[in-house]
């Protein structure tokens, strides 16, 4: 089981809980990273509180765009990642459903990068 972070109401960190939840085996374009370290921004906390640009779906709304961690597994067609990589997540869609607090998760390919690479496309 992995375990992630989510919340049911608005406000301060104390509306933080944490769930756990079988994320299955990597489909095909998917990969599941172990999460080493979070990156806590002022737009989570903006998010969780309502004063973000969108605001959460609730209940049980995801929170957090960056993650760093391993690759534990990949799924079918999956190239460029391999298990053992290192990796950090770059273009998290939407926080309530995509978020990336917690110890695992279960990600299209399309959204990790290497370290070292740029976020940004040109």
């Amino acid at each position: 089981m992995a375990k992630r972070v989510v919340f049911d109401e608005l406000g301060g960190p104390e509306v933080l809980r944490i769930e756990e939840v079988d994320l299955g085996e990597p489909g095909p374009g998917e990969v599941l990273v172990r999460v080493d370290a979070l990156g806590l921004n002022r737009a989570e906390a903006l998010f969780r509180s309502g004063g973000y640009y969108y605001q959460p779906t609730l209940p049980g709304s995801r929170v957090g765009y960056e993650a760093a961690g391993e690759v534990l597994a990949v799924g079918a067609g999956v190239s460029g990642f391999a298990v053992g990589d290192a990796v950090l997540t770059a273009g998290v869609g939407e926080m309530s459903s995509e978020g990336v607090y917690g110890d695992r998760l279960l990600v299209p390919a399309g959204v990790l990068r290497p370290p070292g690479t740029s976020t940004r496309s040109t």
